[in-house]
Parts: structure tokens; C-alpha cells; sequence
């Protein structure tokens, strides 16, 4: 019989569990509440390396089996129960040697994915489920990838998980040649078929499917990094590395995003233009805003107008909004018909007098494209280096001998 269970109920195990039971029980809680993974739950994860310490004890176990935690405070000499740092527990449970802070510097690798995200997204903000698979370590062996003591250095590779041969490529020349053991597959140990965990395969990791809520909050930019702590590949001895999302936002076809604006195009006729104008603008959250031009108001070619406080929420204080920024096009016909042309004139202010010399030669304009003319310049330019190369002379005319 124990005087207490609290310990006990802490890890989940029974009283009479075995020294196994007991470091799979801590195993599971300490990845769940480590506070690399969860940093809310920093207390619960003191509370279960304490227990763990003292069950793990066997002079503890029974101190605490006979008098409860009362008698282990009362027995130790070490602060509070005589108690390490949960840190240090978790180090030396996982391979660390009792080396402190220092092991849990090591860590595998980060995973990055890259997530589409749409203008509205970054918007209105969202939640994404992204599914993946990833590497855990078996729950079988441990991470043993077999039984205890199965494990052996590869005699092939002398533990180094390499193949060095030499081979001669000629009369006095070696060629030296590295590859990964064979035998090992490049682990530097290996483990009888026989004794092989039969969950993993001796792989110590098995594939497992998780699902991340992604959560986009408002606001957020092209490129930024939602960091998952903890939830990458899982390797016997390291920490688990981090999911990292990147997001990569999409191109919209109305809405161009610049910090915290929106930048968009408007066209207008040129009657729009000169006359006034009334136009909708449908947002990113569904709302439509009418806009007008005053009367008597001009717009040109490229004017720029902004409307305060529609432009993309700022992140972290999405109630604060940037400009949305309108720049307008003006759209000119292409030929008027000659009938409306004296009507026009007389509705427009007076053309300028231009006084023009008896001694002025007229010229005539025509359409000019530019990418056509470049094209032009570079084609005249090749072909002046092609007979800078290969000078022949004038056809037709010859050197003179004497």
C-alpha cells in the first residue's frame, strides 16, 4: 500500500508499474508538455519530471511510497524534495548524459513548406489545416529499433557508417573511393534480424500523419514564418526539429498590396473623366464603396487618389487599417468622327495661336513603337559586328599590285 497516489496519477501509471512502464509514461508527457512545444504548460512539465525523479529512485520510490511527498521533504537536504532541474531530467532521459542544457542544443532538422495564401486571406485572416507526414520515434522499441542490448557497432564500417576501398586507375596512381555501409545502411550500428522491433523494422522512427492548424492572422506579409516548435522529424538522441510554414501570398487580380496599402487601377472614358463620375469598388471583406468625382473636377492620365483607413489591416492591430491608393487611367478614343469635331471645338477652351515661319517644312508623323525599334537597333548592331569581323571591302573593288 502507498500513502499517496498523486505521483503516481501525475504519470499515469499504477503503483506496482515496472521501471519501463514508468520511463514510457514520462517519455510521452515530457514530448507533450516540454515547453520548447507547449510554453504554456512550463508547470505541468516541472511537475511530471519531479514525479518522475523520485518514482525513478528506487530510495525515493520508497520513501515516498511510505510517507508520501511530506517524507520526501522532510529526508532531503537539496531545496524542495531534493528535486533537479526538470531540464536536466529531461537531458539525461534522452541521451544526454547528465550534460545539462548543453544536449538540448542538439536538434534535427527544420522542415519548411511553403502555403499559398490569397490576398483576402492575408485580409480577413484564416485558419488552414495542412496535412503532412513526419518521422516519430517508436513507441515499440523505445527508439531502440530492437531489444536492449541487440544494438551492436557494425563490424563492416567500425561504427563510422562509411565503406573506404582503394582502387588503382594506373601504374602508380590509387583512386580512393567512400560509399555508405552496406551493411549498416550508413547508421554505424546494426541489429539481428531476429531481434529487430517489429513496429519500425529497427528503424527506431516510424511515418505518422499529423494535421497543423495554420492559423493566418490579419495582416500578415508575403515570405513571413508561422513556426510549429517541436513538431518536425523526430530522431532517437535529438530534440525534434520545427515545421515551418512560409507564406506565399498570390497575385490579385484587382488589389496590388505595397506595406500596408492596397493599390489598384481605375479606368475612366474620357467623358468620365471630364464630366464626373460615379464608380463601386467591391473590397477584400465583401463590402462595396461608391466613389464620385466632384463637379467640375478633372481627372488626368495617372492621378492618384487614396481612400484613409481601407487598406490591409496592420498585423497585431488589425483595427488599424492602411490606405487603399486609386490610380486612374483616362481612356482617349482612338479618332473622332468630323462631324463632332467643330461641336467640340466650341464647347473646349480656344487652341493656342501658333505662328509658323514661310521658311517651315512639313513633316509627317506616324506610329512609333518602341519594342519594334529596339528590336531594329540591336538587329543593326549585330550585323555591324559581323562585318567588323569579316572585312571585305567595297564589292566590286580590288587592291592594286604593283
Amino acid at each position: 500500500m502507498v500513502k499517496e497516489m498523486k505521483f503516481y496519477d501525475l504519470l499515469g501509471v499504477k503503483p506496482n508499474c515496472t521501471s519501463d512502464e514508468l520511463k514510457k509514461a514520462y517519455r510521452k508527457l515530457a514530448l507533450k508538455y516540454h515547453p520548447d512545444k507547449n510554453p504554456n504548460e512550463g508547470e505541468k512539465f516541472k511537475v511530471i519530471s519531479q514525479a518522475y525523479e523520485v518514482l525513478s529512485t528506487p530510495e525515493k520510490r520508497k520513501i515516498y511510497d511510505e510517507g508520501g511527498e511530506q517524507a520526501l521533504k522532510e529526508g532531503s537536504s537539496g531545496g524542495p524534495g531534493g528535486f533537479s532541474s526538470p531540464m536536466d531530467i529531461f537531458d539525461m532521459f534522452f541521451g544526454g548524459g547528465g550534460g545539462g542544457r548543453g544536449r538540448r542544443e542538439r536538434k534535427g532538422k527544420d522542415v519548411v513548406h511553403q502555403m499559398g495564401v490569397t490576398l483576402e486571406e492575408l485580409y480577413n485572416g484564416s485558419v488552414r489545416k495542412l496535412a503532412l507526414q513526419k518521422n516519430v520515434i517508436c513507441d515499440g522499441c523505445e527508439g531502440l529499433g530492437g531489444k536492449k542490448g541487440a544494438v551492436e557497432r557494425c563490424p563492416n564500417c567500425r561504427g563510422s557508417g562509411v565503406q573506404v576501398r582503394i582502387q588503382q586507375i594506373g601504374p602508380g596512381m590509387v583512386q580512393q573511393i567512400q560509399s555508405v555501409c552496406v551493411e549498416c545502411q550508413g547508421q554505424g550500428e546494426r541489429i539481428n534480424a531476429k531481434d529487430r522491433c517489429k513496429v519500425c523494422l529497427g528503424k527506431k522512427v516510424v511515418r505518422e500523419r499529423k494535421v497543423l492548424e495554420v492559423h493566418v492572422d490579419k495582416g500578415m506579409v508575403d515570405g513571413q514564418k508561422i513556426t510549429f516548435n517541436g513538431e518536425g522529424d523526430q530522431e532517437p538522441g535529438l530534440q525534434a526539429g520545427d515545421i515551418i510554414i512560409v507564406l506565399d501570398e498570390k497575385e490579385h487580380l484587382v488589389f496590388k498590396r505595397s506595406g500596408d496599402n492596397l493599390v489598384m487601377r481605375m479606368e475612366l472614358s474620357l467623358v468620365e473623366a471630364l464630366c464626373g463620375f460615379q464608380k463601386s469598388i467591391h473590397t477584400l471583406d465583401d463590402r462595396d464603396l461608391v466613389i464620385s468625382s466632384l463637379p467640375g473636377q478633372v481627372f488626368k492620365q495617372g492621378d492618384l487618389k487614396c481612400i484613409l483607413n481601407e487598406g490591409m489591416p496592420h498585423y497585431r492591430n488589425p483595427f488599424e487599417k492602411g490606405r487603399l491608393i486609386i490610380q486612374f487611367s483616362v481612356e482617349f478614343p482612338r479618332q473622332l468622327p468630323a462631324e463632332v469635331i467643330p461641336k467640340l471645338e466650341s464647347l473646349l477652351p480656344p487652341k493656342p495661336e501658333v505662328i509658323i515661319s514661310d521658311q517651315a517644312e512639313e513633316a509627317v508623323l506616324m506610329d512609333f513603337n518602341p519594342e519594334v525599334e529596339a528590336r531594329r537597333q540591336r538587329d543593326q548592331r549585330e550585323a555591324y559586328y559581323e562585318d567588323d569581323e569579316n572585312p571585305q571591302g567595297p564589292r566590286g573593288v580590288q587592291c592594286a599590285s604593283q
